[in-house]
């Protein structure tokens, strides 16, 4: 089973990993991910960050990358939860929990489905910072990062 869900309000991470764990009995593994927004980004203090996406590609998007990593590991199970609308330092944004029969399988997916979350998934984030509102921008290390799966 696969659960993408883009959504503002927050998410239980032990739940969640809990609920990947307990709906196949063939998992021997689970790792998982989980981003939160920090108060600091490229020098500059952020007071809040609002995430943006475009809905149902948004969700197709994650799907996609979900599928691509079951082709390449064995994924049992796997949750994506992303956060969108108006966040706080130390909130959470994503978490990606991935069950295999195997940890390295699942560390492996785990790792692949952030990094091409970060690249290929239409999400835009805006910081509220001391000198004002910006887009953040595409980083080339997360390029770097999901260029190494090809």
């Amino acid at each position: 089973m696969v659960k993408i869900s883009v959504q503002e309000e927050d998410f239980d991470a032990g739940r969640e990993m809990a609920e990947v764990r307990a709906r196949n009995p063939k998992v021997g593994a689970v790792a998982s991910f989980i981003g939160v927004v920090r108060d600091v980004n490229e020098g500059a203090g952020v007071a809040t960050m609002t995430l943006e996406h475009y809905p149902g590609m948004t969700e197709k998007a994650l799907k996609a990358i979900v599928d691509e990593a079951a082709g390449r590991w064995e994924v049992l199970d796997c949750t994506v939860i992303h956060r969108v609308g108006r966040l706080e330092p130390t909130d959470q944004i994503v978490l990606v929990a991935v069950a295999s029969g195997h940890r390295g399988d699942a560390f492996a997916a785990c790792e692949f489905i952030m990094d091409y979350l970060k690249t290929r998934a239409p999400f835009w984030k805006k910081e509220e910072t001391p000198q004002g509102a910006r887009w953040v921008e595409a980083k080339d290390s997360d390029d770097a990062s999901a260029g190494r799966w090809k």
